[in-house]
């Protein structure tokens, strides 16, 4: 029986959605898979390492029939999150992708090259903002409200877990994006990154 679609916590069996939907996102928010010719290698980095260490944290928009078609990710503690990055999960996947030797190549190379430093994700400017997210929603569910409800349940769910504010990474490219996050109340962080992105952050009392 088909219903409205909702969020619910994410089940293992949405894993194949959820590596579906981070590769269709995951150029500046379309599609990325005429850059990455391993279709595994994008969810390795952004999604299955969220869902296998914090699994609280992790919930998914279901249209209604049981399918993920969007989600929201996030980690209460990014220190320790990247911590865990390290020493729990980057064993599992380097065999399949070793570290990269020397300069980047091409971009799969030097996204191989983020899945193992984990330790990027920690960064002095961002100790008052302690959790942080991921969020995709495939095409045709934008723009219908169900991105600010994902947001709103990890929003919910960290404020519970006693975490103040959230931050995020975005690519200054995504204008769509950012302009979404601006109308949720996120504000842009001072951080010094030479990378073409920005780091937006938000309290996690505020709705």
């Amino acid at each position: 029986m088909t219903t409205e679609p909702f969020i619910r916590p994410y089940r293992p069996s949405d894993r194949t959605a959820l590596g579906d939907i981070c590769v269709r996102t995951a150029h500046e928010g379309g599609d990325s898979s005429h850059l990455y010719p391993d279709p595994e290698l994008m969810p390795t980095i952004f999604a299955y390492p969220y869902v296998e260490l914090e699994p609280d944290f992790a919930f998914v928009l279901d249209d209604g029939a049981g399918s993920a078609v969007g989600y929201v990710l996030g980690v209460p503690d990014t220190a320790a999150f990247a911590a865990r990055f390290r020493t729990e999960w980057l064993p599992g996947v380097t065999d399949r992708y070793p570290p990269p030797t020397g300069a980047a190549r091409t971009p799969a190379e030097e996204m191989t090259g983020l899945l193992h430093t984990p330790e990027r994700m920690v960064r002095e400017e961002l100790t008052g903002f302690p959790a942080h997210l991921h969020i995709d929603l495939l095409p045709a569910w934008q723009g219908r409200g169900h991105g600010r409800a994902l947001v709103r349940t990890l929003l919910e769910a960290l404020r519970r877990h006693g975490v103040p504010a959230v931050h995020l990474c975005m690519a200054r490219a995504n204008t769509p994006a950012r302009a979404f996050y601006d109308r949720l109340g996120f504000r842009l962080l001072p951080v010094d990154d030479p990378g073409p992105v920005w780091y937006l952050g938000k309290p996690t009392t505020t709705p």
